[in-house]
């Protein structure tokens, strides 16, 4: 375990899996097993994940990916998530006794298309496996968040409020970004005040964002991606908040920015590494960090943010972990 970290706690953001989009474009990450996470997560001290499939998924259309296009027509399978779920799910039961970490599983989907067949996915899957919650990432696949207030989307947010699951949900604040804006995640919060919501990565450190978060009963946000995401702030890249709108803090010092926002905004806050993207590599960016410096700038915090932050948030909002 590394010096400073307490035991026990939760990596709130991982996924597992393939991404065929990052693959045939050639970018990075593009794949990690249930094995490979935590084993590098027991390198360090963690051996607790809230664990999700990658971005991507076998019903695109894959001739077009590898053009880094989205056609949600003519994929491998006609349900979004539905083999990437299942895969997820028997992965981390197959080698449940074997491998000694335990995963809080949350079933990904697309908030636009096919939503009826992919309430039948995830119900068929929930009796049959059970998950904690749900996971989107409306951004890569241009899959507009807004589309859950339509009558369809509806749907899929009431099997959520029925069986009490949260929604984690991929922020962004990037002016090239129509699908996944942090404050119209924050329209669909406040239009369901009876599910919980997860905003991720900081909601790019957008201040008035995060300083909402904390206003709402049946919101958090995690910190996924940190370092990376401090380095685009100190770059004053369009994916994070301007200067004149971003949480005011000194971005060259990652382990401050963690210190920083777990002193602002407390119980809101959720830690976690993104992992296998605590890295990113495409045809235009280059971010490097690695698994280990995600935990080392948890470490540096004070114990009790700590435990705050990657364990009592996350038991709040998804409950404990398997057993």
């Amino acid at each position: 375990m590394l010096k400073g970290l307490e035991s026990g706690l939760i990596d709130g953001h991982t996924h597992i899996g393939v991404d065929l989009l990052f693959y045939l474009r050639g970018h990075s990450p593009y794949a990690q097993s249930w094995d490979t996470l935590s084993a590098q997560g027991a390198a360090v001290g963690v051996n607790q994940f809230v664990v999700f499939p990658m971005v991507s998924y076998a019903g695109l259309h894959l001739r077009s990916l590898q053009q880094g296009k989205i056609n949600g027509k003519g994929g491998l399978e006609k349900v979004p998530y539905a083999f990437e779920n299942r895969r997820l799910l028997q992965e981390v039961r197959r080698f449940r006794s074997s491998n000694p970490a335990r995963a809080i599983p949350l079933g990904m989907f697309d908030p636009a298309r096919s939503l009826d067949a992919q309430i039948q996915s995830l119900q068929l899957l929930h009796a049959e496996f059970g998950f904690r919650g749900l996971k989107t990432q409306p951004t890569i696949i241009q899959s507009p968040i807004l589309s859950l207030l339509s009558s369809r989307g509806g749907r899929l947010l009431d099997l959520a409020e029925s069986h009490a699951w949260p929604i984690l949900i991929h922020s962004s604040v990037h002016p090239e970004d129509p699908w996944s804006q942090v404050h119209d995640i924050l329209t669909l919060v406040k239009s369901r005040p009876n599910l919980r919501f997860c905003l991720a990565h900081s909601c790019r450190f957008d201040h008035a964002g995060l300083d909402e978060v904390a206003t709402l009963p049946n919101a958090w946000f995690d910190c996924s991606a940190h370092r990376i995401h401090c380095q685009l702030a100190v770059d004053n890249h369009p994916s994070v908040a301007p200067k004149k709108t971003r949480f005011p803090s000194d971005y060259r010092n990652p382990t401050q920015v963690l210190h920083d926002l777990a002193s602002a905004y407390g119980r809101k806050m959720i830690w976690g590494t993104d992992a296998p993207f605590e890295s990113y590599a495409d045809d235009s960016l280059q971010l490097l960090s690695s698994y280990r410096e995600e935990v080392e700038v948890l470490a540096g915090i004070p114990a009790a943010y700590q435990r705050t932050i990657a364990y009592d948030n996350p038991v709040t909002l998804y409950g404990k972990p398997t057993p």
